[in-house]
Formats: structure tokens, C-alpha cells, sequence
């Protein structure tokens, strides 16, 4: 353990200093941000990703992610400590490697860990004594030590001793007004107790708060029980929006009453489904590893059995209301309204409205879409729409048979959409207080 003390020390003397190299991979929503606030802590940074564009645009000064302005990647230009590249061979030149890659879920709704584990081995083949591994991306109980270590130690390195193992999930909310990635505490777990002192170390430079705990297992297991948190009780209030809605009741509004309450309770909406990088995966990935140990997570299936039905309700609200009207659903023309899965951002991963559209397209529906943070689609995994945001206007509002509103972007005038459109579905209570007979909430 002597050489292990010796690689420590150097280390945390590095990250002291400030004379530590960074690596950031993947250079996403999560990794970007995180580049951004170990630059401004005085590190320098190799941020590494695949998509030689992003490199490019980086290189430019240019942002590709909305809430991080083309004057912040200038601002990290000038300093001349940020480095991006597609050379996954300079790693060797760092000393901290954090992994910020994608973990989503296959056809069958399974983990699909093959970014980390591609990315861990490509590591491997750089790694040398005193390096610190860092994953951040949201996974199972168990990936870091049972899944990336043994490959990580192929060379004949020993975490813990030659080299440091951690886990510290990624707590990244986009364009929230409240927290940034410095000032939200870092949960932190190492696969030793040397492998903890130097990631605790690491992020405790850069971040608020860090929040050490007894191993990467229960670093894991955190980040999957705060999604898990909020994913069942969304689809407590989805659910309960369903039954209101038979009995004629305002789902919002009893949210509103029932938040006054001081103690006791939290507040959580409904909408048309799940949308992100996280709460409509995350939960399934203690699902599928539970079943190593006989354990049916019920709760979990439940909600996201709940929150998956949630854009068939929205499309049967549609098209009850186009028959209201004397319109069938086959040839209608539709205006979907916000394309991100949150009010005010550009990212769609997993957005509830390409769903949407996709089930307004397979009844014979025409279907447009604006949203002003999307000005056009891309492909992405299980979709590829090949559409671009039309301009919201008073004439073109008149030509749609219905606006469904699926994203409540601040942008918008809803005052001015409602005076425009023939009708009107609204599934984040949009339109608030507005009273009209064109407006079906659903």
C-alpha cells in the first residue's frame, strides 16, 4: 500500500494545485457543464467525445446546448487550459478521468451499458499509475466495481492501489434558474477508502458541497432513488389526474390547494408523459438488476406502466374533442406546441411529444410542431421525424383544426394562441386561468 499512498499524495497534491489535467468524456449536457466549472476553478481540461462537430463547434467558440452560451465556450477558449478533442489517446495525458456518457435502455427496456463499458475499455488502454476514474452517467449498483474495474485491472493495475475508482452521479437539471452544477451537492463513493479520499478531493474543488458515502454501490443506488422518487409520484398525479378527470374535477387546482399545506406534502404535476435523460429510464435500471436477487419492484412498474399511458390519454383528448367539433382525426391538421421535454430548453431526449406525433401521424393526422428552442428535428434512436418548427403566427394558428399544447414554454403568448386557434388540448395547464369553450384540458 505504500506505492498506493505515494500515487494518493501526489495526486491530491495535483488537485490542490491546480496542476491535475481533467478529462471530461462526453461532452453532452452533463459533461460540458462540468467542463465549464472545472475551467473556472483554474483546472485544465481535456474534454473528449466521439462527434467530431461538437469538437469543432467548441474549437469555434460556438455552443451547441441553448442554456450554455457561445460566450461561455469563448470565455473557456481564452483561458487556454480547455482542450477538446476526438483523440481518445491523449488521455494519457491526464490524471482525472470523469465519464459522462449515455446510458439508455434497449428495445426490450433493459440497461444498455455499452458507452461505459466502450468507454472503459478505451481507458484501459491508456491507464497508468496515480489515475483517477470517475463515472458519473446513471447506472446499476454495481457497475463500477463488477463492471469497470475488472477491465480497468486487465493491464495489471490494482484499484484502490495503483490507481482510483469512484462513482458520483451526475445531478444536472437544464437551465435550472436555482442550482448549477457547483452549487448542488455531489454524492460521492470510491471502491476504496484512498480511491474516495482522492474523487472527494477532486470534486470537493469545484462543487458546494460533497456528500461522501460508504461505497460506489450506494453512490448508485442514490441517483437511482431520487428519479425513482419522482417517477412514482408523477404517475401518482398522472393517475389521479385520470380518475378527476372522469369526475369532472381540475387536477391542477386541487395541486394548488393541497400544496398550501406547510408540512407533509411536495407538490408534482402531471402531463403528457415522461420526458429527459432520466426519469423515464433511470428507475427500470434497479428493475432489471433486482431480478438478480428475486425482487419484483413493483412500485417502479407501476409508475411506469402509469406514465407511459399518459400520451395515449392526451391523443384520446384530441380526438374527442375534434368529434365535439364535427372533425374526425383521419386528415386533421394539428399544431404540436413545444418539442423539449421541459418548459424552456432545447433538449427532446425522450420528449413525450415525439410520441405524440407519432401517434397523431399513425391515426391520419397532419401534424406541425413549433417550438422556439427546436428549430428542426434530428435522428435520434427510435426516432426520426424530419421536421422543422413552423412560425407562430395569427395565420397560421387559424389553419390548424387543433393546437395541442405539450411543452409550456415561457415564450409563448398563450392569451394570443387561444384567441387564434379553432381549439385548443392542453396538457400542462397551459393556458392557466384563460376561460374559453375552445380550450379542452387534458
Amino acid at each position: 500500500m505504500v506505492r498506493g499512498s505515494e500515487k494518493l499524495g501526489e495526486l491530491l497534491q495535483g488537485i490542490d494545485k491546480r496542476t491535475a489535467t481533467v478529462g471530461v468524456i462526453g461532452l453532452g449536457y452533463v459533461g460540458l457543464p462540468l467542463a465549464l466549472v472545472f475551467i473556472r476553478a483554474g483546472f485544465r481540461v481535456r474534454g473528449f467525445d466521439l462527434d467530431e462537430k461538437k469538437i469543432r463547434l467548441l474549437k469555434q467558440g460556438k455552443s451547441y446546448i441553448k442554456h450554455i452560451s457561445p460566450e461561455k465556450i469563448a470565455d473557456m477558449n481564452k483561458t487556454g487550459r480547455f482542450l477538446p478533442t476526438a483523440d481518445f489517446s491523449k488521455i494519457r495525458t491526464t490524471d482525472c478521468i470523469i465519464i459522462c456518457v449515455p446510458t439508455p435502455l434497449n428495445e426490450y427496456r433493459e440497461p444498455d451499458i455499452s458507452y461505459v463499458i466502450n468507454t472503459t475499455e478505451t481507458i484501459s488502454r491508456y491507464l497508468r499509475p496515480g489515475h483517477l476514474i470517475s463515472l458519473e452517467s446513471t447506472t446499476y449498483p454495481g457497475t463500477t466495481d463488477d463492471d469497470m474495474r475488472p477491465i480497468l485491472e486487465k493491464a495489471g493495475l490494482k484499484a484502490g492501489e495503483d490507481f482510483f475508482l469512484a462513482y458520483s452521479p451526475e445531478r444536472e437539471d437544464p437551465n435550472n434558474q436555482d442550482f448549477s452544477t457547483s452549487t448542488i451537492p455531489k454524492v460521492v463513493g470510491g471502491y476504496s477508502s484512498s480511491c474516495l479520499k482522492a474523487a472527494d478531493a477532486l470534486y470537493r474543488s469545484v462543487v458546494v458541497q460533497t456528500v461522501p458515502v460508504s461505497s460506489t454501490r450506494v453512490a448508485e443506488a442514490s441517483k437511482l432513488l431520487e428519479n425513482i422518487y419522482r417517477a412514482v409520484n408523477i404517475a401518482l398525479v398522472n393517475e389521479l389526474k385520470l380518475c378527476f378527470d372522469r369526475m369532472g374535477i381540475n387536477v391542477w387546482e386541487v395541486i394548488q390547494a393541497a400544496k398550501t399545506k406547510p408540512f407533509g406534502f411536495q407538490a408534482f404535476y402531471p402531463g403528457p408523459g415522461l420526458g429527459g435523460h432520466c426519469i423515464p429510464i433511470d428507475p427500470f435500471y434497479l428493475t432489471w438488476k433486482a431480478r438478480e436477487y428475486d425482487f419484483h419492484t413493483k412500485f417502479i412498474e407501476l409508475a411506469g406502466e402509469v406514465n407511459t399511458g399518459m400520451p395515449y390519454y392526451v391523443i384520446g383528448k384530441v380526438v374527442d374533442a375534434l368529434n365535439a367539433h364535427g372533425k374526425s382525426i383521419k386528415g386533421a391538421r394539428i399544431l404540436l406546441l413545444g418539442l423539449s421535454y421541459k418548459k424552456d430548453i432545447d433538449d427532446v431526449r425522450e420528449s413525450p411529444s415525439l410520441k405524440l406525433i407519432t401517434l397523431l401521424q399513425e391515426k391520419g393526422a397532419k401534424v406541425d410542431y413549433n417550438d422556439p428552442h427546436v428549430p428542426k428535428t434530428h435522428k435520434m434512436r427510435d426516432y426520426d421525424l424530419g421536421m422543422s418548427s413552423v412560425p407562430l403566427t395569427e395565420k397560421n394558428l387559424k389553419k390548424y383544426d387543433c393546437v395541442l399544447i405539450s411543452t409550456d414554454h415561457s415564450a409563448y403568448d398563450y392569451a394570443f394562441i387561444v384567441k387564434n386557434s379553432k381549439l385548443i388540448v392542453d396538457s400542462r395547464n397551459a393556458t392557466g386561468k384563460l376561460r374559453s369553450s375552445k380550450i379542452v384540458r387534458a
